[in-house]
């Protein structure tokens, strides 16, 4: 008689190896985000918005926080200027845009200053959260970050040092473009004249001068921060 044949082997129960990969996956998936600030921007507005036809803003300043085996990616930061051959007036408010990627443990940005240009600047109320493997879109077109009570004028093409405090992984300044409400940039709209809450102070303190970005991380985190501007 032939052998009776044996039944085949059952795959085997997928592993917790393989959540690792899971995980990066997720994380590649939230930088991704970046890339779609413009697009999700859009939407917001809704499907007849204009924002669905302008072309990205690619122009803005950049910087890295690491921190717990992760990062926090800011991108395209810029302030919303007046019309081209126009400047904003000292006393005025200036909207501020930026899109955050979190792919370290969970964070909130508490604080941003602008202390040569701008008396305070206002964040949502209690802050913005940033969970991991996740973004926070303050990409328009209505802004949810105002610089308030403007020091002195400001004209598209100059840049402003703006430091952001996060909670746990410290503060990060970067020199932002200021640039001027037009062609691309005539969809955003520009501060509103009544102030929203003013920002959480944690007490975190800022440091450094100059076009690079310095980081200032709470304790038991590793931050470093690079900074990019394209005028």
């Amino acid at each position: 008689m032939l052998p009776l044949s044996r039944p085949a082997a059952r795959p085997a129960a997928t592993s917790r190896s393989s959540q690792p990969g899971l995980k990066a996956l997720r994380r590649a998936c939230a930088v991704a985000a970046v890339a779609l600030i413009p697009v999700l921007a859009g939407c917001e507005a809704g499907s007849n918005a204009p924002v669905l036809h302008w072309h990205p803003p690619t122009n803005g300043a950049s910087a890295t926080i690491k921190e717990g085996g992760g990062e926090i990616a800011i991108r395209n930061a810029f302030i919303l200027g007046a019309p081209p051959s126009a400047t904003l007036p000292a006393g005025s408010s200036a909207s501020l845009f930026v899109g955050l990627v979190n792919t370290g443990p969970r964070d909130r940005l508490v604080r941003i200053t602008a202390p040569a240009a701008a008396t305070s600047v206002t964040l949502p109320q209690g802050g913005v959260l940033l969970e991991q493997d996740q973004s926070a879109l303050l990409t328009g077109p209505s802004p949810k970050l105002i610089l308030t009570g403007l020091t002195r004028s400001l004209l598209g093409g100059a840049y402003v040092k703006v430091f952001l405090t996060f909670q746990n992984a410290g503060t990060v300044g970067l020199d932002v473009p200021v640039i001027a409400r037009s062609d691309s940039y005539a969809t955003f709209s520009p501060a509103p004249t009544t102030s929203p809450t003013p920002s959480v102070s944690p007490g975190h303190k800022h440091r450094g001068t100059g076009g690079s970005a310095t980081a200032t991380p709470s304790p038991g985190a590793t931050a470093t921060a690079t900074a990019t501007a394209t005028p």
